[in-house]
């Protein structure tokens, strides 16, 4: 029998461990009742468990059957939105408010099926550290657990990290060498004007239309002030001002997040904000409150690691299972945290029934459950490859 073939005879009860979680979602750092699921599950397996990281994170750990002590840590983001479910499904959400649309349930059902297939074979030689991460949805769980020394209580050598992609066919996972995911900040921008009543504007100072000077300033700085080699994208959110329609605002309020992969750029694309905050109220005379918020880093995938990744991938599922130059997004991901402090990668894998499938943090998307011994197996492969026990001759 083969690694999927014995994990796909367990895919009945992932496919149960998923929609449970799926039904009852929480969100960033309140993840208590998903926690003792898969505190319970790994128990259950004869996995060391550690839980309270990070609040709500849990971490197992496995011994192979070798003496080694090298180890490497297979993470998965445990957390859901703050969404209202759409979906007409005997399983969603029972939550008000909140589901999982962006398919944490399956990447945590998934890591939960390679480590009941690793606990009960044990065909390694080291430490496996399964890493259930809380808060990855703007929360920062992943620094936070490294905050909490979660590396110096559990060493890893290297740390792998996967997320589903509704627009990716299932049977194949995407690998990437170096920037696969941005970074994210976010600008706040107060603009502080001077009210006025709409028939008199010359008494006031229009904080909408110093507004659109500066929407125009934003987009004017990647179009003319990063390489345009260099991805980089400034999206203006939130605009709002004024609540009376003759009456100029003394206010108005925007919110930009700032993406791009280059640290140079990141950080030009910062001095520009300031600067050109800075320049527009000098030349209107008003006042301009600048917050700037760094967000999560670039997510850069190692090359030996990732050459690595796609060698276990083509193992499971053939070359043509593989996209080894898979697509980089201007979404961001916390793991790009773990990815600075230990080597290692970052993998998609397909989930996608047509060409027009639901997209992540869409209220009526719906993580493919065909693909949980797929993302298992993944891991599961990763662990023997990784740590070879002598002596053992990995199945096909």
């Amino acid at each position: 029998m083969t690694l999927y073939q014995r994990i796909a005879h367990f895919h009945d009860d992932m496919t149960s461990w998923r929609q449970e979680i799926h039904q009852y979602p929480e969100t960033s750092f309140e993840e208590e009742k998903t926690a003792a699921f898969i505190a319970s599950k790994l128990a259950s397996w004869g996995i060391e468990v550690h839980t309270g990281i990070a609040k709500t994170g849990v971490v197992g750990i496995l011994h192979g059957r070798g003496n080694g002590s090298r180890s490497i840590g297979l993470r998965a983001d445990i957390d859901a939105l703050p969404i209202e479910e759409l979906n007409d499904l005997p399983y969603r959400s029972k939550v008000a408010g909140k589901m999982h649309a962006c398919g944490h349930d399956g990447h945590t059902t998934m890591l939960l099926g390679a480590a009941r297939y690793l606990a009960e074979t044990r065909n390694f030689d080291g430490i496996a550290t399964f890493i259930f991460q809380p808060a990855e949805e703007g929360g920062g769980g992943a620094k936070v657990m490294m905050d909490e020394g979660i590396f110096e209580r559990f060493p890893c050598d290297s740390v792998w990290g996967m997320h589903n992609d509704p627009r990716l066919p299932v049977g194949t996972i995407a690998t990437r060498e170096g920037a696969m995911l941005a970074s994210a900040d976010l600008a706040t921008i107060i603009i502080r004007g001077k009210g006025s009543h709409a028939a008199r504007p010359h008494e006031g100072i229009d904080p909408i239309a110093v507004g659109f000077h500066l929407y125009q300033g934003l987009q004017l700085i990647i179009s003319r002030n990063t390489h345009p080699m260099a991805p980089a994208v400034i999206s203006v959110c939130e605009f709002h001002a004024g609540n009376a329609i003759n009456v100029i605002a003394n206010t108005a309020r925007l919110t930009a997040t700032i993406r791009t992969f280059d640290p140079e750029v990141r950080s030009l694309i910062e001095d520009r904000v300031k600067s050109l905050c800075d320049g527009i109220a000098d030349a209107h005379g008003c006042a301009i409150d600048l917050t700037y918020d760094k967000g999560y880093p670039a997510l850069i995938n190692h090359p030996d690691e990732t050459d690595f990744a796609g060698g276990v991938v083509e193992e499971l599922l053939g070359a043509d299972g593989l996209a080894r130059n898979g697509e980089a997004s201007m979404g961001s991901e916390d793991f790009a945290y773990m990815l600075q402090a230990k080597p290692g990668s970052f993998v998609r894998i397909g989930q996608a029934v047509t060409d027009n499938d639901y997209g992540l943090h869409h209220p009526r998307y719906n993580f493919n459950d065909a693909i949980l011994p797929i993302g298992a197996s993944y891991w599961a492969r990763l662990v023997e490859r990784a740590l070879p026990l002598e002596g053992y001759e990995i199945q096909p």
